[in-house]
C-alpha cells in the first residue's frame, strides 16, 4: 500500500494491486468501445463504410458515381482544341504564378465573384478541364461539380493538374 500526503494533512492510501488492476482493465474498455463503435456504424443508414475506394477516380467523381478524371494525354490532345477551356481553381496569386498556357482563372473560392465575366466562354466551351496543384487538391473537384450542373460542356478535372502539367514541358505562361 502507498501512502500519500496531501496539503490539507490528509492522508489519501493507494493500494498497488488495485492500480495494476484498473491499468489492465483499460486497453479492454478501448477494445469495446471500438467494437461497440464497429456495430453502431454498421447498422447506421448513413454509416462511414470501413473499406473504401479512395482512387482518383472514386473520389473526382460527380453525383451519380461517374469518373471525372481526365489523363494527362487526354487533356494534351484537347488542348490544341479551340474548343476547350481549361480553368485554374487554385487562387488567382497562385494563377499569376503560374498556369497552363491559355488558361482562365477561377477560384473556387471566389467563383461567385468571377462566373458572370466567364458566362460566355463557359457556354460556348464544348469541354472544360479544370485544374488545381496536389492530388488531394478538392478545389478543381468542387469548380467541376459547379459548372456540370450549369454548363452543357462535358466537364474534367486533371487530378493534380498544374504540377502534372509543367513536369511533362507542356505550355505554360505566367500573369494574368
Amino acid at each position: 500500500m502507498v501512502v500519500f500526503k496531501q496539503e490539507n494533512d490528509s492522508m489519501i492510501s493507494v493500494n498497488k494491486p488495485e492500480i495494476k488492476r484498473a491499468l489492465r482493465q483499460v486497453p479492454s474498455l478501448i477494445v469495446l468501445a471500438a467494437l461497440m463503435a464497429i456495430g453502431v456504424n454498421q447498422f447506421r443508414p448513413d454509416g462511414i463504410p470501413l473499406i473504401g475506394e479512395w482512387s482518383a477516380e472514386a473520389r473526382f467523381s460527380d453525383a451519380a458515381g461517374d469518373s471525372l478524371v481526365i489523363s494527362l494525354a487526354r487533356a494534351q490532345q484537347l488542348f490544341k482544341r479551340d474548343t476547350t477551356l481549361f480553368l485554374d481553381a487554385r487562387p488567382h496569386n497562385q494563377f499569376v504564378e503560374g498556369h497552363i498556357q491559355g488558361a482562365l482563372s477561377l477560384p473556387w473560392h471566389d467563383v461567385d465573384a468571377h462566373i458572370v465575366d466567364l458566362f460566355d466562354r463557359l457556354a460556348h466551351a464544348e469541354t472544360i478541364i479544370t485544374y488545381c496543384d496536389g492530388e488531394s487538391c478538392h478545389l478543381s473537384h468542387e469548380l467541376a461539380l459547379f459548372l456540370k450542373d450549369m454548363t452543357p460542356a462535358d466537364v474534367h478535372v486533371l487530378v493534380n493538374g498544374w504540377a502534372v502539367w509543367r513536369q511533362a514541358g507542356l505550355p505554360t505562361q505566367t500573369g494574368e
